[in-house]
């Protein structure tokens, strides 16, 4: 897979300022607010800044959270884990392995068959329906 590099300005002539702050400054939506949060449409959803695939609706869950929540990327090197330690906790962020951006965070409080919960920010995500 290609990756994505681009300036902060080429990402902001791109990304609307709400989609900048979570994708590129790893900010946070605010919980029960993004538009995927109660979604049960089939399809696959999308990185918002490159349109690489992350996650199949399937594996898309109700975690009470607040966040679209999945138990399972696509493949394992649609995303990547990274330690963050930032606010004052230890957690494992997830960003897109093809452009760096920020989606969510990981943790091991999940359904089977993984025990994983992939808590993302719908502001992160695009959905594309099935047969698109």
């Amino acid at each position: 897979m290609e990756k994505i590099k681009k300036s902060d300005d080429e990402w902001r002539q791109q990304l609307t300022a709400e989609e900048f702050h979570v994708l590129r400054n790893k900010g946070t939506e605010r919980a029960f607010t993004g538009e995927y949060n109660d979604s049960k449409e089939p399809g696959t959803f999308l990185c918002r800044a490159c349109d690489n695939v992350l996650f199949d609706a399937k594996t898309k869950f109700e975690s009470g959270s607040g966040w679209p929540s999945f138990y399972a990327p696509v493949a394992e090197d649609s995303v990547d884990a990274v330690r963050d330690v930032s606010h004052g906790m230890v957690r494992t962020e997830v960003t897109c392995s093809r452009c760096g951006s920020h989606l969510g965070h990981v943790f091991d409080d999940g359904p089977q068959p993984t025990g994983l919960r992939y808590c993302m920010n719908s502001l992160s995500l695009k959905h594309k329906p099935s047969g698109d």
